[in-house]
């Protein structure tokens, strides 16, 4: 890890986003609540603030962060779920990777919940796909 001792302790925010790619009958099936392993995006939610609490725990660099908020929401489309996660911190160190967490976790928990729906005949995954993840702002010192 790089040494932070210097740095001054001030609000961090970040927000990130990405896409899941899925068959139009499998976000139908999202919107009527009909996936065997339950309410996708809850789960999903839950899922996203627990990856974001858990960053240092899968990227071995990043500092343990006292994380004040954090917030994961879902735009959903007709092929497709956009996710979004900001997350807030008052610390010496940036909370971007905490906010990508939070959408990775997030869009695999959807995949597994709806992979059964997504296979073909061969088991693999043809129209299914997780794409444009990035940080879409991060701010430094300001509320």
């Amino acid at each position: 890890m790089i040494d932070i001792t210097e740095k001054d302790i001030v609000e961090r925010r970040a927000v990130a986003e990405g896409k899941i790619n899925l068959k139009r009958s499998t976000i139908q099936q999202i919107r009527d609540l009909k996936i065997k392993k339950g309410d996708v995006l809850t789960v999903a939610r839950v899922a996203g603030i627990d990856a974001v609490k858990n960053t240092p725990s899968l990227i071995p660099f990043c500092h343990q962060i006292p994380i004040e908020f954090a917030d994961v929401t879902f735009d959903v489309g007709d092929t497709w779920i956009k996710c979004r996660c900001e997350v807030k911190a008052i610390y010496k160190t940036g909370v971007e990777m905490e906010s990508l967490s939070g959408v990775m976790g997030s869009l695999l928990t959807i995949w597994d919940m709806v992979k059964y729906l997504e296979k073909d005949s061969t088991g693999n995954y043809p129209e299914t796909g997780i794409s444009e993840i990035r940080v879409i702002q991060k701010v430094k010192g300001q509320k």
